[in-house]
């Protein structure tokens, strides 16, 4: 570390997916501060990142950049990535009532492809929108928002049953917010001026479209992290926080490799699950915090990858699958997000699949998993003639934050009381519990940094109004 970043005040960043790096490397470029960060696996991305299988570029899941990028961001990642940056058209589709349709919708789809019993539903309900209703004094949860507004015909055969299977929660169990949040189409409406955004002369910019890079959506990560290192920061990889002293200045004891250290910052900023972040501080959290901490819940996910001796399986990114029937909610084939060739004689299918840690999906075995993948796909018309050569399993123990009715309380108390701490601040995806995609985790990251002042005192009125901001995301599908 150079003599002029002793001078700077050390920033402890906690998290090396894209908040956590993209803050590390805004704080390094402008000599703000002198970040560390610390992470616990061997590489940087979190569920972000990528790997590598059979010299195939895996994602954990599907991910994309999406154009409702903000422009600066994208701007800085397009001259970090360069060419590596691919402008990509969206191509998966969605399995409903035993039929195929395009995912993004399309007009076509509108008026040929949807089952016409499916069809004459929606209509029926875009009627009932007219005719006068009454919520009565019932408290709005995700399932009355959802089937007031796109009617019980969509949602009874798309977004509840996605939704149980997601989320493991009824629709009615969940909150309000988690409509809002979650689900960009949120009207009839909304649903037909995106099919239309594919008309050529009604296109706008970035639609139909997302941006992918050449070795995989963990390049980005990967990319941020090697100039953040470059501009200054530190980054400690297999590196566990154990606990976070707090005091003038913090101390922060990190295990790597069976060996304890010591590490003093000025400053903590979290991206970890503020539940995690809940319980490593001393001094302790109180009770009540704690409480709220036990009753916030996360989705697990384990992630299917079956390695197969094919050039390509289909010329789809991903299928979707809502139906209660078919046990995966997703399937991706990373090939096609980059519409790379090599390696000729093979290809590789991720499969997605929602649970419980510790139930009878995260303890089965790769071979009752891949037999599960095998037989989904069979049921849906798509079965895999092609020699399997290899079954590799992830595990996700935060996938998807799960909002139950009356989260907001219990996330309010943890949220107040990682306010109320001195010179720390939690940010990101898990650090807020957000439904959020990777642009709006760098959008949070950039924020972060620019209510550091250049003498190391944080804006917390300045925060405030970006935390009123980072409500209004809402997650591009």
């Amino acid at each position: 570390m150079t003599t002029n970043n002793l001078k700077r005040p050390r920033v402890a960043i906690l998290g090396a997916g894209p908040a956590g790096l993209g803050a590390a490397w805004r704080l390094a470029l402008g000599g703000k501060a002198a970040p560390i960060v610390f992470e616990q696996r061997s590489e940087v991305g979190g569920n972000s990142g990528s790997f590598e299988l059979d010299g195939v570029s895996v994602d954990y899941g599907s991910h994309r950049l999406h154009p409702a990028c903000e422009p600066r961001i994208l701007a800085d990642l397009k001259q970090l990535l360069g060419d590596d940056l691919l402008d990509r058209p969206r191509h998966g589709r969605i399995r409903l009532r035993g039929r195929w349709i395009h995912f993004p919708l399309k007009p076509v789809d509108l008026m040929l492809g949807l089952p016409f019993s499916f069809g004459m539903g929606v209509a029926a309900d875009s009627m009932k929108k007219f005719l006068p209703h009454s919520n009565g004094r019932k408290p709005e949860t995700f399932a009355s928002v959802l089937e007031r507004s796109l009617g019980r015909t969509i949602c009874r055969d798309f977004y509840f049953p996605y939704a149980v299977k997601i989320w493991g929660v009824l629709p009615e169990e969940l909150s309000a917010i988690q409509a809002h949040r979650r689900v960009s189409s949120g009207s009839i409406g909304k649903m037909v001026r995106k099919a239309l955004n594919s008309v050529p002369g009604m296109k706008p910019p970035g639609a139909g479209r997302f941006f992918y890079p050449s070795h995989g959506f963990g390049q980005i990560s990967r990319a941020i992290a090697g100039a953040a290192v470059e501009a200054g920061a530190e980054l400690r990889l297999e590196s566990s926080v154990r606990k976070i002293h707090l005091g003038l200045p913090h101390r922060i004891d990190v295990e790597h490799h069976g060996r304890i250290e010591s590490i003093e910052a000025d400053h903590v900023w979290s991206t970890i699950p503020i539940t995690a972040l809940s319980r490593l501080v001393n001094p302790g959290a109180p009770s009540g915090v704690r409480d709220s901490g036990e009753k916030i819940r996360y989705r697990a996910m384990v992630l299917i990858y079956l390695v197969l001796s094919e050039h390509r399986f289909t010329p789809f990114d991903a299928h979707y699958f809502p139906e209660s029937e078919v046990r995966l909610t997703r399937l991706s084939e990373p090939k096609n997000y980059s519409s790379t060739s090599a390696p000729d004689d093979r290809t590789v299918l991720c499969g997605e699949l929602p649970c419980d840690i510790g139930d009878e999906v995260w303890q089965a075995s790769d071979e009752e998993l891949s037999q599960l993948v095998l037989d989904s796909l069979a049921k849906c018309g798509l079965p895999v003639r092609s020699q399997v050569l290899k079954v590799v399993t992830k595990r996700l123990s935060h996938a998807y934050p799960i909002y139950h009715e009356g989260y907001e309380d219990h996330f309010d108390e943890l949220d107040q009381w990682a306010a109320g701490l001195d010179r720390v601040l939690t940010f990101g995806r898990q650090g807020l519990f957000a439904h959020d995609n990777t642009h709006h985790a760098l959008a949070m990251a950039y924020a972060a940094v620019e209510c550091l002042s250049e003498s190391g005192e944080f804006d917390t009125a300045r925060w405030r109004d970006y935390r009123m901001e980072f409500t209004k995301h809402v997650v591009e599908d």
